[in-house]
This record gives C-alpha cells, structure tokens and sequence, in this order.
C-alpha cells in the first residue's frame, strides 16, 4: 500500500493497533501468527546502490527504554546522522524496559504518523511483529537495533557486533580474571530480551569448552534493566552463592547496579564483575578497584549505523537482501549479511589504561 493511501486505512489501523495489544496482554505474538500474515521483511523491488540519498525523510526511534542512559547515547547518533542527511529525527518510547505493550503501541502510533522509516530495539522477539508488519505494508521501512525482532518482522537489523562475539568474548574476560576456576553467574535485563538470550545461549556454549572445565555457570538472573531490581539481583547471588567468583552482566543497567552492589560490599576485588557497560558509568568502579575489564561497542556508532540503515533503505539503495552493500558517510561501506544483518563490528574492552580515552 502507498503512503498516499495511508488516511483511508485510520479506522483499519486503529482496529489493527487494539488487536495487537490485546495479543500482547496475552503473552505475544507467535511465530505461527506471524506466518499466518505473510509478510516481507524485503521491499518489493530491486536495489539500486547509485540511487540518490532521499532528503525530509522523518524517521522514529523507538529504544526499548527510554532515559536509559545506553539509549540516549545511541539515539542522539541516530539525531545527528539524520540531522546531516537532511532528514528528520523523532524519538518515542516507554520508560519501562519490559513495556511490551507499550512498544506496540508506540509503533502503531509510528505508523499513524506516517513516518518514512522507523528504528526500534525490541523488548521481546515476537510481540512486535503484528505491528511492524502493518508499518511495512504501509511502505515504513523498518530498521531493528541492539535488540532484534523475528526477521520478517523488519527490513534490516543493526547488531552491536556478531552475537558470537559478544557471547564467547565476555566469558573469556571473566575466565581469565578468575583464573578458569570457581563459580559464576550471569545479571541479565528481561527474560524475554533477544540480545540477551541470544548472547547467554553462546556463553553457555562457550563454557562446554574443556578449558572452563573448573568453572561452573549456578544461576542466570535477571534485574528487567531497572537499577533497583539489578543491585538487589546482585545482593542476592551474593547472598545464595557465597563461593561465587564472578558475574557476567551482559546489559549496562546490570553491570553498573552489579558494580555499585560489589563496590561497597566486603566482595569488592574478590567477587569479579565484566559485562557490557559504558565507560562513563563504569569509570569509578574501574579506578576503584571494582571492575578490572569490561566491554562495549560506541552506542552513538550503533544509532547512527541504525539511522543510515533507515534512510538508505527509504532511498531504495538496499532493500535488506543478504549481500546488498551501502555507504554510511564516515563509517564506510557496509554489507548486508544472512537475514538482514548488518554488524557495527568487534567489541571494545575498556580497562584502566585506556578508559579515559573514551566519553560517552
């Protein structure tokens, strides 16, 4: 459907809106709905790399969580791309992390407005589907980061780096700090997180290697990104698993909640800590002795990767197909790989010595 016809369809869309959140009250769209409605995370059509970046596009952002220190860093990326390209940006959001419900109707809303493009990171993997599906037939393009959907759910999914990477590498941080043997835990944000579960999947696969054979995974926890819940989650492994040498948390919410928990605890230095933070959250626990290493890619790379996503796929440049390639600006040339993936790129450690080369 053209956006020219797009008014006709209000009444439509309004029904379409109350019956996604009805489904997500009820736990979520599943993968037998979504093949039910047929869509296509492609364009019709062909790519044409040489086509002319569009200008006055609008393009909505919608983090999984907004105020979130994380996605405020990658969302002003997205601004400050959209803004050189002569596009405009918009962000909208929940202020709850696990506000599926709320996500839905955002991106209903999203659609209602007519937006060219849109970039979310999904609370939940499926949930999402009924409505960006709708936003699709609506010629929205839509663009997943940090978080994915099902991939035909989206047009393209901007990943912070391979999910193998982030998985194993985290581990290996952690294993070497406590010398490959003891028991460790893992704080993750919600149970339903896809970036999450994906990541904890590859470090549980990690760990089978025989070199972690002296180490044992007793408990994933989860703090739903809420400071509060993380620093009690932490509290509590500490409390349930006294012999516990180390904590993964694969969230910045956690890591620093975790990191703020050991850094007044008698388990400061004993009990150690790595994850995915930013290195203005974790920079004090760093020098003080809390945290050795930890890791991340630049947030505002990830925003700003999102946004050209977006606009090279309104611009007809790519249409989300494995092997399509594009520019974006300073950041070079990216190639689109097996469903709709586009990596940032390997991961940053950030410890004492290189710590205060960064702010953000």
């Amino acid at each position: 459907m053209r956006k020219s016809s797009l008014r006709r369809t209000c009444a439509a869309l309004a029904a379409v809106t109350s019956l996604a959140l009805a489904v997500t009250a009820c736990g979520g769209t599943t993968k037998k709905d979504v093949e039910k409605e047929g869509g296509s995370a492609a364009a019709a059509g062909k790519a044409d790399p040489n086509a002319e970046t569009k200008k006055g596009l609008t393009v909505g952002f919608l983090p999984k969580q907004v105020n979130n220190p994380y996605f405020t860093v990658a969302d002003k990326g997205g601004e400050k791309a959209l803004k050189e390209l002569g596009s405009t940006y918009k962000e909208v959001g929940t202020s709850s992390g696990t506000d599926t419900a709320g996500q839905v109707s955002y991106v209903n809303t999203l659609t209602q407005q007519q937006v060219d493009a849109m970039a979310v990171s999904a609370q939940d993997q499926g949930a999402l589907c009924t409505a960006l599906k709708q936003a699709m037939k609506n010629d929205i393009k839509v663009v997943t980061y940090d978080s994915d959907t099902n991939p035909e759910c989206r047009n393209a999914f901007v990943s912070q780096a391979s999910s193998d990477d982030l998985g194993r590498t985290q581990v290996q941080l952690l294993a070497e700090q406590i010398g490959n043997k003891g028991e460790i835990a893992i704080l993750s944000a919600a149970q339903t997180a896809t970036n999450q579960n994906a990541w904890i999947e590859i470090m549980k696969d990690e760990l089978k290697d025989p070199k972690y054979k002296d180490i044992k995974l007793v408990k994933v926890a989860y703090g739903d990104d809420d400071a509060q819940k993380s620093f009690q989650q932490t509290q509590g492994l500490l409390q349930e698993y006294p012999d516990l040498k180390g904590i993964i948390s694969p969230t910045t919410v956690g890591i620093k909640a975790a990191a703020q928990y050991l850094s007044g605890s008698k388990y400061k230095g004993k009990v150690k800590l790595t994850g995915l933070g930013t290195p203005n959250d974790m920079r004090k626990y760093v020098k003080n002795g809390t945290v050795e290493e930890f890791e991340l890619w630049d947030p505002a790379k990830l925003g700003e990767l999102a946004a050209r996503t977006a606009v090279a796929l309104s611009s007809g440049q790519i249409t989300g197909k494995e092997g399509e390639t594009f520019k974006a600006g300073d950041m070079g040339e990216y190639t689109i790989g097996a469903d709709g993936v586009v990596n940032l790129g390997k991961p940053t450690v950030f410890s004492a010595d290189n710590i205060d080369q960064y702010d953000f």
